[in-house]
């Protein structure tokens, strides 16, 4: 096999395994945001969330507490971290609230 062969093969596999973890990342779960949207943890109130990352519920609408830190909602892109709530804003990742 010659430089340019090889060279040819590894960036395929490199574009192919940044592929992969890329969709794997955004599956990780098996939920995807719709476009133009993201996840927005401790924002819901109870039964309204679309899912959870773990905790006391498992998926859409089986919070049982107002704004669970562990369940998030979609919302427009750029938005979540100014949803005010009682505990403080909505965060892109899990959240401790009381």
């Amino acid at each position: 096999m010659n430089t340019r062969t090889k060279l040819a093969a590894l960036t395929a596999s490199a574009f192919a395994l940044s592929l992969a973890a890329s969709v794997a990342h955004a599956q990780e779960d098996g939920h995807m945001a719709p476009d133009g949207q993201e996840r927005c943890y401790g924002v819901s109130l109870a039964g309204e969330n679309d899912c959870a990352s773990t905790g006391n519920n498992s998926c859409a609408g089986t919070s049982t507490v107002d704004y669970d830190g562990n369940a998030w909602k979609y919302v427009d892109e750029g938005t979540c971290e100014d949803i005010a709530t009682p505990y403080g804003p909505g965060s892109l990742t899990p959240v401790e609230r009381p």
